[in-house]
């Protein structure tokens, strides 16, 4: 472990110059003591490491001292940040390695390959969240990317409740969530996300434009995002939910559980769930099973029967052909 900190310190004063105790503290999660030892044992395995006194000192390397860590071009390291999935990361105890890994990889590039990597980080965003392929096409994909990179508008043809539209987009930038791609792109002098999916017809324009600048792809997923959210409907209903059954519920999508509380039959809860529609519960309701009931609102609960009613016909149907020897209904 201590020869991954020593490397990592080294790493660290070549990509940030000086830095003081504190900051390498912070980040190695160590004490300051540990890493003046730490500096000490730099210095006697040959490192010319040294400290400048006073309020702003700190660690330093000469000027011109570099340690060749990976002869990796910068498309190379971009795309192994690029595409980390930091819930994979998180759920299999990683993380700190990870960390350690993208700094030795940032710190090992020179300093134009590390505004590379800054680049391709401002244009590409992967929200890893609940990754899975989407078997969706994206034959103009290749054709974004390059408006992306070359900062050149793209005139599309877009798809949207079977309605087409034809609009002039600056694409600023992709993202990725859910095995499903996006485009966040200036049209109508507006900022506006678009499902690469639903593009019909793209054609690369030879008019380049300027990014806003102070333009963030990440902050601007995250807040569209929490936008469109927020102005889903919301349909409200109370259900009694068995241990199975609200662990079920609390993984579903597009629905929310806002309260719970232990019901008259035992391990079952009274629950205050949230939903987009009345059709969106009835059907999230009925992939439960036997392991949720709904009691409100009356309107719900009459869904819900008639569904029941209606498959518990078809099955009778079956039976019933079964025993008179047809193979179907």
């Amino acid at each position: 472990m201590r020869a991954d900190r020593l490397l990592s310190i080294l790493l660290l004063l070549q990509a940030r110059g000086k830095v003081s105790s504190r900051e390498l503290a912070g980040l190695l999660e160590v004490s300051e003591r540990t890493i003046v030892r730490d500096m000490e044992a730099l210095s006697a395995s040959g490192v010319p490491v040294f400290a400048e006194r006073g309020r702003d000192g700190g660690w330093l390397l000469p000027a011109g001292y570099r340690t060749a860590l990976t002869g990796m071009k910068p498309g190379e390291i971009g795309s192994l940040l690029l595409t980390a999935d930091s819930a994979v990361i998180e759920a299999l105890g990683i993380k700190e390695d990870y960390s350690s890994a993208v700094r030795k990889l940032e710190a090992a590039a020179a300093q134009p390959q590390h505004s590379q990597i800054q680049l391709l980080n401002q244009r590409i965003h992967i929200d890893g969240a609940g990754w899975h392929p989407s078997g969706e096409a994206y034959p103009y994909l290749t054709l974004l990317q390059e408006a992306v990179w070359t900062d050149h508008k793209v005139l599309i043809v877009y798809s949207n409740n079977d309605e087409r539209k034809e609009r002039l987009i600056s694409p600023l930038g992709l993202i990725a969530k859910r095995g499903v791609w996006y485009a966040a792109a200036q049209s109508g002098g507006e900022l506006r996300t678009f499902r690469v999916s639903r593009i019909i017809s793209a054609e690369l324009t030879d008019d380049a434009f300027t990014r806003p600048a102070g333009f963030d792809l990440a902050r601007y997923w995250e807040e569209s995002t929490a936008s469109f959210k927020a102005a889903l409907p919301r349909y409200p209903a109370t259900l009694l939910l068995s241990i199975s059954g609200m662990k079920s519920l609390r993984q579903e999508r597009y629905a929310a559980v806002l309260t719970a509380v232990p019901s008259s039959k035992a391990g079952w809860q009274k629950v205050q769930a949230e939903f987009h529609t009345p059709e969106s519960a009835c059907k999230i309701i009925l992939s439960l099973g036997q392991e949720a009931v709904a009691t409100a609102p009356e309107e719900l609960v009459n869904m819900l029967v008639e569904s029941l009613r209606g498959t518990s016909f078809l099955y009778e149907e079956i039976a019933q052909s079964a025993s008179a020897g047809e193979s179907g209904v």
